[in-house]
């Protein structure tokens, strides 16, 4: 991570103009910036301690970032590294910006569709508006992509709809071949009223 990290600040001082250079560059910048809040065990970002991130890297990720606003219209690492720093903003204000990070996806979507893009929308479109809102972002998706599964579960355990959302993580543990990401969800699972 520390060299990915060098290369991407050298890449982007190099071409010097190139905005999506210093979108990756503060991408990886602010992605390194929690890595000690994530520990050996899958910690969802939402439940990290942003105490333990560091201050100095989210700065420097923040810096990169306005560069490459300076240099010309969002694209997918600029908007990367954008959803990155609400996250981060989280150290500084205690709270995540789900309207932010809505937008954001929206605009990644637009402009790099991904199945990732679209699970992602579908989550923080539940936080941002409600369960059912992020459950229709879902349709379409094809079935056998993980994260469909793990972000359905999710949102049918806010919804209050827990046989549903049984179902949908025994379809996520089954796609899941990290270790630490299966044992999360067996936990979330495990920890629904029966």
């Amino acid at each position: 991570a520390g060299e990915a990290h060098y290369l991407a600040v050298t890449l982007a001082a190099l071409l010097e103009t190139e905005a999506e250079a210093w979108g990756l560059a503060a991408l990886i910048t602010l992605s390194l910036a929690r890595a000690a809040g994530r520990g050996p065990a899958y910690v969802p970002i939402e439940r990290q301690d942003p105490r333990a991130w560091d201050a100095r890297l989210i700065a420097e990720g923040g810096a990169y970032l306005r560069r490459a606003a300076s240099l010309g219209a969002p694209r997918r690492f600029q908007l990367e590294a954008a959803i990155q720093s609400v996250h981060c903003d989280r150290a500084r204000t205690g709270r995540t910006d789900w309207d932010a990070l809505r937008t954001l996806y929206s605009a990644l979507v637009a402009v790099e569709p991904s199945l990732g893009g679209r699970v992602a929308l579908a989550a923080v479109t539940g936080r941002a508006q409600n369960p059912e809102a992020g459950l229709a972002k879902l349709s379409g998706i094809p079935d056998g992509f993980q994260p469909l599964h793990a972000v359905r579960a999710d949102l049918l355990v806010r919804a209050g709809r827990p046989a549903e959302a049984a179902e949908a993580f025994r379809a996520a543990i089954a796609l899941t071949p990290n270790g630490p990401v299966r044992s999360y969800l067996e936990g979330r699972s495990l920890s629904l009223p029966r």
